[in-house]
C-alpha cells in the first residue's frame, strides 16, 4: 500500500474547502491496514480516519500526520437472514438500499444520512427520527496498535449523535472498520424500495441538495429544532466570505461560492453565539472540526 504525501483534501470531503493531508492511506482491506499500522506503529503522531468527508470541517492549513481514506473498506454482504454486515466505507445511502433489496425492515432511515457506515457508528448518525445504534449488534474496532476487537454492542453507550465506549477509551484510539447490524425481515409484500424513495424524495425537498454543504451543522436542542431557532433569529442567507446559511433549510451552511474554512468556522460561530444572544438556547455542533484546537471550537 502506497503512503503518498501532501494529498489535497478539498476533493475529498462535501464542504470542498481544506488543505493537504500530510500522509494518504486507501486500505483496500483490514488486514492490510493492520499490517501498516504495525509497521508504522511510531512514524505518525495523530491519524484522522475520512470517509464521505461529510460532517467534518477540514482546516485550511490541512491536517497533520496519517489520513486513513476508508472509501475502499466498501463489503457489503448478509451475515445471516437478519443481519448485515457493512465495512465502514459502505455509503449510508447504499446500506438503505440493500436492505430494501432484501425485506430488511428498519434500514430506510439511512437513505437520509449523507455519510458512511464508518462516520454513522462513530456520531449514532441518524435521520427521520431513527438513529445507527439501536440496530447495532457488533462492530469491528481498529485500536492504534493495531488490534482488530469485534465488540457487542453493549460495550458501547449511545445518546443523541453521540457515543460512548464502556471502558472508556477515548475516541481517539480506535477506529469503526465495520458494523454488523440487525434487522428484522419484512413480509414479501412490503415495498421495501418504495420507503426509500418517499424518504429520499423528503429529504430532496427539504435540503439543499446539490449543494456543497457537511449535512446538518448543529444538533437539535431537547425539544426544539436547531433550524427553527437559526430561522427564528433571522440567520437564513446569512453570510460570511463565501459562506452561507442555506435559505432551503437554516441548519445547513453552504459554500456558495468558493467559501474557506475560517469563512465556514466563522459563520458557525456567529450563529451559535447569535442564537444564545437572542433564545438563551446553546447550539452543539454535529461537525467535526479535524485538525483545529479544542479551544478554536465553537
Amino acid at each position: 500500500m502506497t503512503v503518498q504525501q501532501n494529498i489535497p483534501l478539498k476533493q475529498l470531503n462535501t464542504w470542498r474547502v481544506g488543505g493537504m493531508a500530510e500522509y494518504f492511506i486507501e486500505p483496500e482491506t483490514p488486514e492490510q491496514l493492520v499490517e501498516f499500522l504495525l509497521k508504522n506503529s511510531d512514524r505518525f503522531a495523530q491519524i484522522t480516519w475520512l470517509g464521505l468527508g461529510s460532517n467534518v470541517l477540514i482546516p485550511d492549513a490541512g491536517l497533520t500526520g496519517l489520513v486513513i481514506s476508508t472509501s475502499k473498506l466498501n463489503k457489503l454482504y448478509l451475515h445471516e437472514p437478519n443481519l448485515v454486515y457493512a465495512q465502514a466505507g459502505v455509503p449510508c445511502a447504499k446500506l438503505a438500499k440493500f436492505c430494501a433489496k432484501n425485506n430488511l425492515v428498519g434500514g430506510a432511515f439511512f437513505a437520509g444520512i449523507p455519510g458512511t457506515v464508518g462516520g454513522a457508528l462513530a456520531m449514532n448518525a441518524g435521520a427521520f427520527g431513527a438513529e445507527t445504534w439501536p440496530l447495532v449488534n457488533e462492530v469491528d474496532v481498529l485500536s492504534l496498535d493495531a488490534k482488530v476487537m469485534r465488540k457487542p454492542a453493549n460495550d458501547f453507550a449511545y445518546a443523541y449523535r453521540h457515543i460512548t465506549h464502556l471502558s472508556n477509551l477515548s475516541e481517539e484510539s480506535y477506529g469503526f472498520l465495520a458494523g454488523i447490524f440487525k434487522f428484522e425481515l419484512a413480509a414479501q409484500t412490503e415495498d421495501m424500495q418504495a420507503s426509500v424513495r418517499a424518504l429520499l424524495k423528503k429529504r430532496n425537498e427539504t435540503q439543499p441538495i446539490g449543494t456543497f454543504n457537511c449535512g446538518s451543522v448543529f444538533r437539535n436542542p431537547p425539544g426544539d429544532h436547531a433550524a427553527r431557532l437559526i430561522e427564528f433569529c433571522g440567520l437564513k442567507g446569512k453570510k460570511i466570505g463565501g459562506a452561507a446559511v442555506s435559505i432551503k433549510h437554516a441548519n445547513f451552511i453552504i459554500n456558495e461560492n468558493n467559501a474557506t474554512a475560517e469563512e465556514i468556522f466563522r459563520l458557525i460561530t456567529e450563529v451559535k453565539n447569535t442564537v444564545f444572544q437572542e433564545t438563551g438556547v446553546t447550539l452543539v455542533p454535529e461537525v467535526k472540526f479535524l485538525g483545529w484546537q479544542e479551544s478554536q471550537n465553537p
